[in-house]
């Protein structure tokens, strides 16, 4: 049971919405966009389907089994009530499954990654978690059990999810009496703010009723200018990292204080809790970093040229890679995961201006020739093989004509001297 099928025929409209924002932004004075803020999030939001279209995790079987010994069978599955019962009862469960990831620490660790954006646009959107496979599921185990069928609960999974999309934009004011009942772009910009007056509010994911009934719903203020991001920054473009850091620092924690209590309660405190001696050790990011301060990076035309490339062929791939998920091995399917997730960790070096994100893309390169070439691992007629080895050549070609014309610049600059 995977969604991914609704959520990859959406994202063509998604990135026309996108450009439309970006437009919009630019002619009213009040572009949000960044190159490298936005890129993550598309890479971030690529390398997030992989592991659900790899079967990582135990959310199928655990899924069919309820279906199958827990169903309760309440509901008709040939009826219209079925799918309107099934969409607000997801969205119920999911209000709890994102209030409990945010309280929680072990959870916070595989949700944070939608929060690391300093910018709030439809971009941010995509940023979502590579980790969510080990435990989500568990919060919608209830649907199951009370009978809703495997094909409702994608459909209306897909659907929340795709409507979670405009919600992430700043140019949509608040919208009267709609904001009463669903999330909108005003109570949701509250979700994403850092700043202590909002945090920890407004999770619903398409009704904001849920938030009002329990406590959790916070207005948006004229008067305080949302700051997005978390706490405690990222400060990295990585993907990985980003999918990562949580637990590596849990990790650390947990291995360091001295007392055998808290180095379980490490993984099961609220967000915000650490132990006291490894708080003094090793002080949070958060604690020295100016509130308003958004991590940014310089680079070069050059590179920049090369980022657009990258992020203009690595969607079109990803997709090839799923339309065709159904021809391909299971060996085949992770190489090509394997590979854009190497693409999109070199991105983010580049991102950086660090020419070793292109050595470093070249390496993945040549190593993806190899693999569609000569390895026999992989089904030179699959359009998706073809493409990638295509990109693999323009990329050896492009970090060529990088380094080239960086090295006439030197020249020409030491003939001047």
């Amino acid at each position: 049971m995977d969604k991914s099928f609704l959520i990859f025929l959406a994202i063509p409209l998604f990135f026309v919405m996108m450009l439309i924002e970006l437009a919009y932004g630019l002619l009213r004075g009040r572009n949000n966009y960044r190159l490298n803020d936005a890129v993550t999030s598309i890479n971030i939001g690529l390398i997030s389907r992989f592991p659900t279209i790899l079967n990582l995790g135990f959310q199928g079987v655990i899924f069919a089994y309820a279906a199958e010994s827990l169903n309760l069978r309440l509901l008709p599955e040939n009826s219209a009530f079925t799918y309107v019962f099934a969409f607000v009862f997801y969205d119920f469960c999911y209000y709890w499954m994102h209030r409990f990831h945010h309280e929680y620490k072990f959870l916070w660790g595989t949700h944070v990654v939608h929060h690391h954006g300093e910018e709030f646009n439809l971009a941010t959107a995509l940023r979502q978690t590579s980790t969510g496979f080990l435990w989500k599921w568990i919060f919608f185990v209830p649907m199951m059990m009370v009978g809703v069928p495997a094909a409702v609960f994608v459909t209306v999974g897909g659907l929340n999810l795709v409507y979670q999309f405009w919600v992430h934009t700043e140019h949509i004011p608040k919208l009267g009496w709609y904001e009463k009942i669903f999330i909108t772009p005003s109570n949701h910009r509250i979700h994403h703010a850092k700043n202590p007056e909002y945090i920890d509010a407004n999770y619903g994911g398409v009704f904001i009723i849920w938030d009002r009934m329990f406590g959790t719903f916070i207005e948006e203020r004229d008067d305080l200018k949302p700051v997005y991001g978390t706490v405690k920054p990222l400060r990295s473009w990585n993907p990985l990292w980003a999918n990562v850091e949580i637990f590596v620092h849990m990790a650390r924690d947990s291995f360091h204080t001295e007392r055998w209590s808290d180095k379980v309660k490490v993984w099961f405190a609220p967000t915000k809790w650490r132990p006291a001696d490894v708080a003094e050790r090793f002080p949070s990011a958060g604690e020295t970093i100016d509130f308003h301060d958004k991590f940014d990076s310089k680079i070069s035309m050059p590179y920049q040229a090369f980022i657009w490339v990258q992020t203009i062929m690595n969607p079109v791939i990803g997709m090839m890679v799923f339309l065709t998920v159904k021809d391909q091995a299971y060996l085949e399917t992770a190489i090509f995961g394997g590979l854009l997730i190497a693409g999109v960790t070199s991105i983010s070096v580049v991102l950086m201006g660090n020419q070793w994100g292109l050595i470093s893309e070249s390496v993945r390169a040549m190593v993806a020739v190899y693999l569609c070439w000569f390895s026999g691992l992989l089904n030179p007629a699959l359009p998706v093989t073809q493409a990638i080895l295509l990109q693999a050549l323009v990329n050896l070609a492009l970090v060529l004509l990088i380094f080239s014309l960086g090295s006439r610049q030197a020249a020409l600059a030491g003939r001047k001297r």
